[in-house]
């Protein structure tokens, strides 16, 4: 079924003449499950960073990986403006914990955090690790394991309708 949608995407005549026009290699766009896995792993991962550009990394990562880069760029969206500060919040508290360190009262202004990052860097980076590592990990074995039981799935039906 996934699989299914993804290849009828490669069709639209459209989406070839973007291809052509701007000259993009087909392997950043092809959608097989370990290309859109790799794509879900690197975009969790750098979802959980917190630091501008992010959309750049994931492009800085194209000549050393190779996965879907237009799935990766949309994954990386997770840490979008509104869900960027209970995200980090959540990995200082985290960080902050695994280090054993007080957690300082937050509050969201500028000053704040110019006053206080030298405070919570180390806290916030090592909760940022935990969670890109955990989340990268689980949703490339999530994204792996509903494409495998989806290719099974329709392979069982294919099998039933052949033999009824």
């Amino acid at each position: 079924m996934i699989r299914k949608t993804l290849k009828n995407t490669n069709k639209s005549q459209r989406f070839k003449a973007f291809i052509e026009k701007y000259k993009i290699p087909k392997e950043f766009l092809s959608t097989n499950r370990k290309m859109v896995s790799r794509a879900v792993f690197l975009g969790v991962f750098i979802a959980f960073i917190p630091m501008p550009m992010q959309m750049a990394l994931v492009l800085a990562f194209m000549p050393l990986l190779r996965f879907n880069v237009p799935i990766a760029l949309a994954i990386c969206w997770l840490s979008n403006p509104f869900t960027m500060p209970p995200m980090y919040y959540m990995e200082y508290m985290t960080g902050a914990f695994f280090l054993g360190t007080e957690v300082a009262p937050v509050e969201m202004t500028l000053e704040w955090f110019s006053q206080n990052f030298d405070n919570i860097f180390i806290p916030l980076y090592t909760g940022t690790f935990f969670y890109a590592i955990l989340g990268s990990f689980s949703s490339y074995w999530v994204v792996n394991h509903f494409w495998r039981s989806s290719v099974h799935k329709d392979k069982k039906l294919h099998r039933n309708e052949r033999n009824p």
